[in-house]
């Protein structure tokens, strides 16, 4: 797979339109969740103004009325062009895909398809603290296969774990997260490759968490899954969610690989009247009108990497940041501070600044902590500084 040339041209970046005045009156969890004092750069919601092509489509339909329940292949069809276009893959089928609330709730409706109660379910940690929390809560059993070195896929690990994982009898998946969070890694094709062959080989389902597919970097390029050979029986979500900041307006799609049809024609109807039929236009607009919009954020979001590794370097040299190609996320391994295993802890009460916990994200979470990127430079600024000032402060007191 190779990325296409990203265009900008007549788009402002998106990450520079809204103060933080603007930003204070939001009532959703970001802005809602702490107290005023602090800046937030924790959960995934992008400082953003919607994309114009999305506001366009969602007013049209508020004229008309166009309140009612989602219909059609719209969504789907929109996802396989911008495939096609973006990645260079052209196999989105629409048959063969379903549309779901969300993508965690579509990765809970295809474990419920390929696993049972008490079935192992593996995954890649540090990752996503939910999928612990929605694995557990629907009676599947985690298994971890930690990150190897330079949080990459440590394949022969894998490898192993789907080898135990199968030999203990009932169905076991993979929980793959593409790209990664909190990393923001991007698997080559040789790595899903690999991933494939040893799910084929042990008789592990694969399901594929690809919110993050449209946040590839620029120069970076998202293999999805089911584009390698071997992943024929995998299963995949996707969504415009993460790409356009659109959390509160739900819809996503699940897809199927040839071998997993039958698969995703077992899904229950009632699954599809959980999107909202907002989301599904906004979603299908973004796809289909909303690229330049989204090339404009990319290229916003590789500054600021830029700038945050120019931040960390004067005012905390000590912070490890790990170099994402993908998502609006940065991995901060602050284990160096002496801050404990909980360093947003510190920020948050001695410096202000809210970040996400590295604990809940599973093995190699301790002493690390997520910082979303997706805001202005002066607030990410201010908020480099608030956290520098916060580790000066817990040193003078003589704990974290």
């Amino acid at each position: 797979m190779t990325s296409i040339p990203h265009d900008t041209a007549g788009e402002p970046d998106p990450l520079r339109t809204l103060g933080l005045a603007s930003l204070r009156r939001r009532t959703s969890m970001k802005w809602r969740t702490y107290a005023e004092d602090v800046l937030p750069l924790w959960v995934a919601e992008m400082d953003v103004p919607l994309a114009g092509a999305v506001a366009r489509a969602l007013t049209d339909a508020l004229a008309l009325g166009d309140t009612g329940y989602p219909a059609g292949t719209g969504y789907a069809e929109a996802l396989a062009g911008f495939a096609a276009k973006r990645w260079n893959w052209d196999g989105i089928a629409v048959d063969r895909t379903a549309i779901v609330p969300d993508v965690m709730l579509g990765v809970v409706e295809m474990l419920r398809l390929v696993t049972g109660p008490g079935d192992p379910v593996i995954v890649n940690p540090p990752v996503y603290p939910p999928f612990y929390q929605f694995v557990t809560h629907m009676d599947r059993r985690v298994v971890e296969a930690p990150l190897g070195p330079g949080l990459r896929l440590d394949l022969d690990l894998l490898a192993d774990t789907f080898r135990t994982a199968a030999a203990g009898g009932g169905r076991a998946a993979f929980l793959l997260c593409s790209p990664h969070n909190p990393s923001g890694t991007v698997h080559t094709a040789a790595e899903l490759a690999a991933v494939a062959e040893a799910a084929e080989r042990y008789g592990v389902r694969v399901v594929a968490d690809e919110i993050h597919a449209p946040l590839a970097a620029p120069g970076a390029a998202f293999v999805p899954y089911l584009s390698v050979p071997g992943a024929e029986r995998g299963l995949s979500l996707m969504s415009a969610s993460k790409g356009w900041n659109l959390a509160g307006l739900k819809a996503a799609l699940a897809l199927a690989g040839p071998e997993a049809a039958a698969d995703l024609a077992r899904l229950p109807e009632e699954v599809s009247h959980g999107p909202s039929h907002f989301g599904v236009i906004a979603h299908t607009a973004a796809l289909n009108d909303g690229t330049g919009w989204l090339d404009a954020l990319l290229t916003g979001l590789a500054a600021n990497r830029r700038l945050l590794t120019d931040l960390l370097a004067e005012h905390l040299p000590a912070v490890r940041a790990c170099p994402a190609e993908a998502t609006f996320l940065a991995w901060l391994d602050c284990r160096d501070l002496g801050l404990g295993d909980d360093p947003a802890q510190t920020f948050l009460d001695r410096g202000r600044v809210a970040l996400s916990s590295g604990l809940p994200f599973g093995t190699g979470g301790a002493g690390h902590a997520r910082l979303n990127l997706a805001t202005s430079p002066e607030i990410l600024t201010e908020a480099v500084r608030r956290m520098a000032a916060a580790v000066g402060a817990a040193a003078g007191s003589g704990g974290p």
